[in-house]
């Protein structure tokens, strides 16, 4: 009896580390990427959770708008990766995976890219439009990473739908910060 015991209690959790998934891909931003005396994590929430919170804050500032996909992007890779994160309702971390997703569709971006290339190719961009260099953000646009005409991207940068599962997921994160200090 057991014997059976010990053998059922090992398939069960081997069931259970089957079913486990594996981590979201995850990415870094350069240092004061989202301000100089602002760590990114926090910068990355409250500047999404502003830019997001209303599609007029990104209306005709493909800049703001890059950003904020930049922040979405990172941020679903590092809630749901970083130590520092422990605290953070689950529901949020999903939430947050759920607003990548909404981000890269609206944008033409592949849902299977790595989480730093992904990020790579949007400040690549948002430093090309900051120069006032169009036509090599269009270029970055055009790479294999979108799956839509650079017209298309550059099109909804420029009026960034609302999107409810970015814009939820950020304000949670920003209020889960002022419940943590």
């Amino acid at each position: 009896m057991l014997v059976r015991y010990a053998v059922v209690v090992l398939c069960v959790s081997l069931a259970a580390c089957a079913l486990e998934q594996p981590p979201p891909s995850t990415s870094q931003l350069p240092p004061g990427f989202y301000g100089t005396w602002v760590d990114n994590d926090l910068g990355a929430i409250n500047d999404a959770s502003y830019a997001l919170g209303s599609p007029a804050r990104t209306h005709n500032d493909p800049v703001e708008a890059l950003r904020a996909a930049i922040a979405v992007e990172y941020l679903g890779g590092e809630v749901n990766t970083a130590e520092r994160w422990f605290r953070m309702s689950p529901i949020t971390k999903m939430q947050m995976l759920e607003a990548r997703a909404e981000m890269r569709q609206a944008l033409g971006i592949r849902p299977d890219a790595p989480s730093q290339l992904v990020v790579n190719v949007l400040i690549a961009a948002m430093v090309d439009l900051m120069h006032d260099n169009q036509a090599a953000a269009m270029h970055v646009f055009a790479s294999p990473l979108f799956g839509q005409p650079p017209e298309r991207t550059w099109a909804v940068l420029n009026d960034l739908p609302y999107m409810p599962a970015a814009r939820v997921a950020t304000s949670d994160a920003e209020l889960q910060l002022y419940r943590e200090e």
